[in-house]
């Protein structure tokens, strides 16, 4: 239903997974029955957990590890690991500068060229390792690189940007990436994204996308929505992002899976998204804590360092844990940012969801006093009450 600002601009009410809680049914099930695999590209994994394409998350010994534990990394081909041969000098003095000077510093860092040379480098020691090679870069960085990634044999190529539609209007003398005649021309499953409405999902995927990411600016690294004033919020994009993949799969048979990108920090998050109707999330704040984590503690937007106009910041999170702490536990903290594994298998369990495909059916509620319940709960904490 729309809601009317004035006399000339009506709004429909969306919702953050803030706002929304998940409805136990009357059934439950032993956690360890829950089965969290997926499938996307073709590539199965046992867990449905991203890390996200950034620089302070994901570097070649990150995808490994990921891949390792079940999940899945993607390296930022347009960012540090491809300008310079050797990144750690660059990543330090990143962790090291004030925040007066952090913007200023990452417009000359990422000044450095890509090196093609270093995307194909990237690419095979990732499959060195054993890990699934899967890339991501701008649909300008695809045109450019795309023959690259090709050559290299990744396994998986994402193309990103704050937002990105088949319908893109480019200035005289430039040509822009179609993105159609992209996926069916490489040799890899192409992911694309962003988006956040129902059509344009569609239109991805009858491009050939061989998944769809949703989200534009809720992360806690960018600042897109501060910036632009763009993006709705998670839960009611990837409800109607899910609806389109649906409305695809009836009239195709081909299922393309909806993945969450963004705004994503606790195990309960992840729970309500794919009960919202994703298939999988991707986030970079929770693997920007893990010891192996190539930020130093630190957590920065792909778009920080745009010559143009920044949108994003560096966080401070410091390390809390190792990345299988993180991901498959045990947890050593009790905030819901270790063993992500663990808290689905658990919620799955006591929701009565055996799948990820029972998990997107279980009840959702409107629940915005939950959001009141939290903030007595964090400031129990604080005054040192507990519960």
């Amino acid at each position: 239903m729309d809601i009317q600002i004035g006399k000339g601009k009506t709004a429909r009410r969306a919702y953050g997974f803030d706002e929304i809680a998940l409805v136990p049914s009357g059934k439950t099930l032993d956690p360890s029955l829950a089965d969290t695999s997926w499938q996307i590209g073709g590539v199965k994994r046992d867990i449905p957990i991203i890390a996200s394409a950034m620089d302070g998350v994901v570097d070649v010994r990150m995808a490994i590890e990921l891949s390792k534990l079940g999940a899945l990394g993607v390296l930022n081909l347009e960012g540090l690991q491809t300008r310079y041969e050797d990144p750690n000098p660059i990543l330090d003095r990143i962790a090291a500068i004030g925040n007066d000077g952090f913007v200023t510093l990452m417009q000359e860092l990422y000044a450095e060229p890509i090196k093609p040379e270093l995307i194909e480098r990237r690419i095979a020691e990732i499959k060195a390792g054993g890990g699934i090679a899967a890339v991501s870069a701008t649909p300008a960085g695809a045109a450019r690189f795309g023959d690259a990634v090709a050559k290299a044999g990744a396994n998986l190529f994402f193309i990103q940007a704050t937002v990105v539609s088949t319908e893109f209007l480019a200035p005289d003398g430039i040509q822009p990436l179609n993105l159609a005649k992209f996926c069916a021309e490489m040799p890899m499953p192409v992911v694309l994204g962003n988006c956040v409405t129902y059509d344009i999902t569609l239109e991805l995927m009858q491009a050939g996308a061989a998944a769809v990411l949703v989200g534009i600016g809720p992360g806690a690294a960018c600042t897109s929505r501060g910036v632009l004033g763009v993006g709705i919020p998670q839960a009611t994009a990837v409800a109607d992002c899910a609806a389109a993949r649906d409305e695809f799969f009836k009239q195709t048979g081909k299922y393309i899976p909806v993945i969450a990108d963004g705004g994503l920090v606790t195990g309960g998050d992840i729970c309500k998204c794919i009960a919202c109707g994703a298939d999988g999330v991707m986030i970079g704040s929770p693997f920007a804590r893990a010891a192996e984590a190539p930020g130093r503690g630190f957590h920065w937007g792909m778009a920080t360092p745009s010559p143009v106009l920044p949108r994003g910041t560096r966080i401070k999170v410091g390390t809390t844990g190792s990345l299988e702490q993180i991901l498959r536990g045990p947890a050593k903290l009790d905030d819901g940012t270790h063993n992500l594994l663990g808290a689905l298998q658990t919620s799955m369990g006591t929701l009565g969801a055996k799948t990820i495909k029972e998990m997107q059916q279980v009840e959702v509620v409107i629940a915005p006093s939950l959001l009141t319940e939290g903030k007595v709960y964090q400031k129990a904490q604080q005054l040192g009450m507990g519960k």
